[in-house]
């Protein structure tokens, strides 16, 4: 059982929506102006939750970072203009988010402006105190996103408990000194995530109330 926390901070991609669908789909029709095709799907889907500079310095490795800043706008354009129309919130999320005590905040790699976005037309920013995204500091696995909602809240990383889908919610954790707890119905590699040695592990949304 997973004792109560002050603060849950959660990964919003591959955690609370299945959203993958979306953002894949942008992904390959923004890198197929650059003529790349014939991605796999799960080559794909691996990266979801990982800054998308990591994807295309794999797939364009001769391009510029200015190139790659010009490719990720072209990419965001498309993700929103696509209205997130194959994406669907798991199951169990909204009675988990409902019958969570505590404050809740997020810590994605999409923009807070576009995760809010994104949780309002799913119906689910009421659940959130705050919504914090990746707003021009390094992405996860680097701690920004976390220690942002720390700092707000006014707790010590041993009060808040980060859940995520993939090894960079993990390790983004464990360098913010937050415990940490997996899940397993997102794109994550579990092998990746279990040698981040998470605090806990949970296979539904239920599990995370106490």
């Amino acid at each position: 059982m997973i004792p109560p926390y002050r603060v849950y901070l959660f990964d919003v991609d591959g955690t609370l929506l299945d959203s993958a669908s979306d953002i894949c789909g942008a992904v390959r029709e923004a890198l197929g102006a650059e003529g790349v095709f014939d991605l796999d799907e799960a080559y794909l889907r691996s990266f979801v939750g990982f800054h998308l500079f990591d994807l295309f310095e794999e797939v364009l490795p001769n391009n510029t970072r200015q190139q790659n800043e010009a490719l990720l706008a072209r990419y965001r354009k498309i993700y929103l203009n696509r209205k997130h129309r194959t994406t669907r919130i798991y199951d169990g999320v909204p009675e988990m988010l409902t019958a969570l005590g505590g404050l809740k905040s997020t810590a994605t790699t999409k923009s807070s402006d576009t995760a809010r976005a994104i949780l309002t037309q799913f119906g689910l920013v009421s659940h959130f105190n705050h919504v914090q995204g990746t707003d021009g500091f390094p992405s996860k696995p680097e701690p920004n996103v976390i220690t942002k909602s720390l700092e707000l809240f006014g707790v010590r990383p041993e009060e808040c408990l980060m859940i995520g889908d993939a090894a960079p919610d993990m390790e983004a954790g464990r360098r913010a000194g937050v415990k940490t707890c997996g899940v397993a119905w997102g794109y994550g590699d579990h092998d990746a995530m279990r040698s981040h040695a998470p605090d806990y592990w949970v296979s539904h949304p239920k599990e995370l109330v106490s």
